[in-house]
Formats: C-alpha cells, sequence, structure tokens
C-alpha cells in the first residue's frame, strides 16, 4: 500500500468536483466559507474547472470532463491533496474517462471525499495501491462553528492524528437550508454502539487488526461483475493482514442494505474479513420492513464469519462522520459503549 505525503504548512489544497460541486446553495455559500478559513489557516487553494458547475447529469459536468478533471488534478504538482466538493449520484460514469494508469504511476495524493466518491476512494485502494480518506467533503468544512469530525479530518490529512474515536452525539435532522448555510450539525441523538461478537469475545475486550476497505454500499454494489471489480485479487494480496470493512448506505433501505450485503458476501469479497465497521443507515434507523430492522438486514449475512460486527457508528450520512484511511492497517478497540479506530501507515 502506498501513503501519500501529508499536507505541509502552507500547502495548496486542490478541489475536484468528480460528482456534485458547489453551485447551488446551501453548498456554494458553505464552500466559499470554508475556502476563506483555510486561507486564514495559511493554506493556498486550487480550484478546479468544475467546482462551480451544474450542467452533468447527477455529477457537476459530463462524465468525459469530470473524469478528465479528476486526472488532471490527481496528477498535478502544484496541488499537495485533493477535496472533492461534494457527493451526487453517478459518478460511476466518469470512471471509464478517468486514467487509472496515469494515476498508478502518479505520485500518490491524499484524497478526501466520501458517499459517491466511493468511486475513487476505494479504486485507488483497489486498483492503485494508494490510501485515500473517506471523509468529509469541501461544503462542510464551511460550518460554524466547525464540529471535532471536521477538524479531525484536517488534522488526519497532515499527519497530526490518526487514531479516530467515536462522537457523543449525531444528527437525525439537519437545519441546513439555503436560508442557513453555515448552520451546524444538528446534534439531538446520543451515540450507541450495537454489537455482535464472535464466540469468546466479551464487550470489554473487542480488538481486533485489519487492513481498511469499503465506503458507501449504495456506489460499491455497482463496482460487482465490471472490469472495476478487482476486490479479489487485493484481499488475496493483503490476506496476511486480514480485512477490515467500513460499510454505509445512502439511499439503500432495509431491503437493498440486505441485497447488497448478499451481493459482495456471494461475489467473495468478505474472504479473509477481521471485521466489520457500519455506520448508520440513512433510511434504516430505528425502522423494520418486512420484520427486519437495520442489524438483521447486516448480521444475518455475516453471523457466519465469526469475526466482531460493531453497527450505528460514526460512518457515513447521519453526521458525523470520522474520517477514515482507506487502504490503512487499523487496530480497533471498544468496551461496547466507546471505540477507536488506530490506523498505521504501514
Amino acid at each position: 500500500m502506498r501513503y501519500p505525503v501529508f499536507l505541509r504548512e502552507n500547502g495548496t489544497i486542490g478541489f475536484v468536483a468528480p460528482s456534485f460541486g458547489c453551485a447551488t446553495e446551501p453548498y456554494k455559500s458553505g464552500f466559499l466559507n470554508a475556502q476563506k478559513r483555510w486561507e486564514e489557516q495559511g493554506f493556498h487553494l486550487q480550484l478546479g474547472p468544475n467546482c462551480y458547475v451544474e450542467v452533468g447529469v447527477g455529477i457537476s459536468n459530463t462524465p468525459e470532463k469530470c473524469g478528465e478533471e479528476l486526472t488532471a488534478y490527481y496528477c498535478d504538482k502544484n496541488n499537495d491533496c485533493l477535496i472533492s466538493c461534494g457527493g451526487g449520484e453517478l459518478m460511476c460514469e466518469i470512471l471509464d474517462f478517468v486514467d487509472f494508469e496515469k494515476i498508478r504511476q502518479a505520485d500518490p495524493k491524499w484524497y478526501l471525499g466520501y458517499s459517491d466518491n466511493t468511486n475513487f476512494t476505494f479504486l485507488l485502494a483497489t486498483l492503485c495501491d494508494v490510501a485515500s480518506v473517506y471523509g468529509p467533503c469541501a461544503a462542510a468544512f464551511g460550518m460554524e462553528p466547525l464540529h471535532p469530525s471536521l477538524n479531525d479530518a484536517m488534522m488526519l490529512l497532515q499527519g497530526k492524528k490518526l487514531t479516530m474515536q467515536g462522537y457523543d452525539k449525531w444528527e437525525r435532522e439537519s437545519l441546513k437550508d439555503e436560508e442557513h448555510p453555515y448552520a451546524p450539525y444538528n446534534l439531538t441523538e446520543t451515540s450507541v454502539i450495537k454489537y455482535y461478537l464472535p464466540d469468546g469475545m466479551t464487550n470489554v475486550d473487542i480488538n481486533f487488526t485489519g487492513r481498511l476497505l469499503g465506503g458507501c454500499m449504495d456506489c460499491l454494489v455497482n463496482f460487482l461483475g465490471t472490469k472495476y471489480d478487482k476486490v479479489t485479487e487485493f484481499t488475496e494480496r493483503y490476506r496476511e493482514d486480514g480485512i477490515i470493512w467500513f460499510l454505509e448506505a445512502c439511499d439503500l433501505n432495509l431491503m437493498g442494505i440486505r441485497r447488497a450485503m448478499w451481493q459482495m458476501e456471494h461475489a467473495g469479497w468478505f474472504k479473509h474479513c477481521k471485521g466489520f465497521l457500519i455506520g448508520r443507515p440513512r433510511l434504516g434507523m430505528g425502522v423494520e420492513e418486512f420484520g427486519i430492522d437495520s442489524y438483521q438486514a447486516v448480521c444475518e449475512m455475516l453471523y457466519h464469519y465469526q469475526v466482531p460486527v460493531l453497527m450505528d457508528l460514526d460512518i457515513g450520512h447521519l453526521p458525523p462522520s470520522m474520517p477514515l484511511i482507506c487502504g490503512s492497517m487499523a487496530n480497533v478497540v471498544s468496551d461496547g459503549k466507546t471505540y477507536r479506530v488506530e490506523m498505521e501507515l504501514k
């Protein structure tokens, strides 16, 4: 696994929009406020041509132009890392226009984004053996005041913090809208971990190690059966480390999550798994469908692996979301009430 150089003091942050850009409110104002904050911190900024564009279908621009921007800015030596403007719907369509061979040959660079950005963060690891950061997109850094998870993401990009801990509260309903573009997270819910443990492990000694891999299930299942599905090769390459899967869902309902878990399981993706970190499902928290809840939707596909499964974690679409280095080695420690992810670049 190759790891990029961390963002240096007064370094240059590049911004791209391979999915949605920041052309509409509240994202445009949030992005502008974030730029002001970064400049005050001494960073230089380099904006890609699609950051404020809104002419694409489910993405900022045409698939060709989005793919070209992503390739060019990843390989550009004038920026030190990349932050995606936002998530979206059809980033998968740009993949045929991303030059992964050129990216593989380039010096590795940190890329930060989540949701639809799984189309790049996941493939950087499985196709290019390059680590990336699954975490907040650019506009989120415009909130006032910043939530600790946003500070954690910036500290990670700078190499100042590689151990992440769960947060106390989470947001069910956002207060951010066109009239309140800087609204902070509306933290009304108390974080509670749910977990399934294999035989012999108790909730006071949860401790497991493996290589982090994952992202948004809505995007991951699209890779199955395509030329971009090199997961089996990846898991075999790192079989001695084992894989810790981190997974979350955006638009999938409980049945969709269950189908996604079935697809990944039957494709052999979970071979050599050491554990699972599951984020809060955006459409599945506290609901049931056909007699099952979000825990049954996930765990009934995983029981036979006899590995720890921690659920309702700070990963994904119900913020805050801890930044995770996709591709890194990690040690997960939990007492059943709190948890931390200790990441190592090896």
